[in-house]
Order: structure tokens, then sequence, then C-alpha cells
């Protein structure tokens, strides 16, 4: 079992280089941004709660998205392949609780794998994307926010990954079969 943390800004293409993981390996993927969107969109509760928060540019809880994500997680059953965390953790606190969540279930992170893009190229994409998909989340002022959230909060996770010796480092500027080749042999030396 390859359990995998995609890392990296917002943009920096974890989804597009989850779904060629899905392809090729059969994982299972969960993204939390695809989760909160779906709850947001069904009007439960949960999305209600969540959507204040996105409005405002904010992170969910942890405490939420750990039971969201435990769920998902065990919905896969005990026999999956693999499952790819997209868009979590974002903070130390989430990444030590995903540990502790694995951990409950004899599991873990084999890899953490880190795509990065520089931040003008990263704005051009989801201005792109805002564009193309109608994203509310994907204009301007948002984006900033959202890379200032980013920079403050999420990155400091690169080192803990580092510390805990399962981060890996993708160029994830150019081609991208260039950039998933890079991925796939990360994938494919996890022992």
């Amino acid at each position: 079992m390859k359990n995998i943390v995609i890392f990296g800004a917002p943009g920096s293409g974890k989804g597009t280089q989850s779904d060629k993981m899905i392809e090729k390996y059969g994982f299972e993927h969960i993204s939390t941004g695809d989760v909160l969107r779906s709850e947001i969109k069904n009007g439960t509760e949960l999305g209600k709660t969540a959507k204040s928060y996105i409005d405002q540019g904010q992170l969910i809880p942890d405490e939420l998205m750990i039971d969201i994500l435990a769920s998902v997680y065990d919905s896969f059953g005990k026999e999956h392949k693999g499952v790819i965390f997209d868009g979590f953790p974002r903070t130390i606190p989430q990444a030590e609780a995903l540990k502790k969540m694995l951990a409950d279930r004899g599991h873990a992170v084999a890899a953490m794998i880190e795509l990065d893009v520089p931040e003008e190229e990263l704005m051009k994409r989801l201005l792109l994307r805002g564009q193309m998909s109608g994203r509310s989340d994907d204009n301007e002022e948002t984006i900033k926010k959202r890379l200032g959230v980013y920079h403050s909060q999420t990155a400091p996770l690169i080192e803990w990954y580092e510390k805990e010796g399962i981060r890996n480092h993708i160029d994830g500027l150019g081609e991208l079969d260039r950039i998933f080749g890079d991925i796939c042999e990360v994938i494919d030396n996890i022992v």
C-alpha cells in the first residue's frame, strides 16, 4: 500500500498529476477541495460551514477535515493499493493528525511528493482555470490570499516531511510528461 501526499501551492498541478497516478497505479484519491465542493453543492451543514471559511480564503478547521478524511479513507476498504491525499495536510497539526489517523489503521504515508512551481506561473494558471471552469475562488484577490496562506501555514510542512524522511521535491514547471515521469520514479522506488 502506497499512501501518497501530493503537495504544492494552489495551481501547482496536484489534480492533473493525481489523475495520471490513479490511471497508472490504481490509487484511490481524496481531494479535500472536491470533497468540500461536493458538500457545498449539496447544501449540507458541513458544506455551509466550509463555504464560510473558503469564501474568506481561510482553511477549514483541522478536526472537521480529519473526520471527513477518515470517513472517505475508510470507505475504500482495507485492501486498496494506496490513497493520494490531495490538498491535505496543509498544516503541521494536520500532518500529525493524518499520521495518527493512518497509524490507528496500521497504515502510513509512504511519500510526500512536492510539486514546486514559481509564484508568477501559479497566478497565470489559476486565473486561466478560473476563466475556464468558472470557479469563484479563482480570482486574483482570492488567489493572492490563498498563496499567502500557503506560504505562511502550509510551506512549513516541507521541512516537517523532510524530517520524516519522505519528502520528494519535483520541479513542477515544464512538460507534463516529464513531471509525471519524475513522480513515477519516486513511486516506483517506494519499498
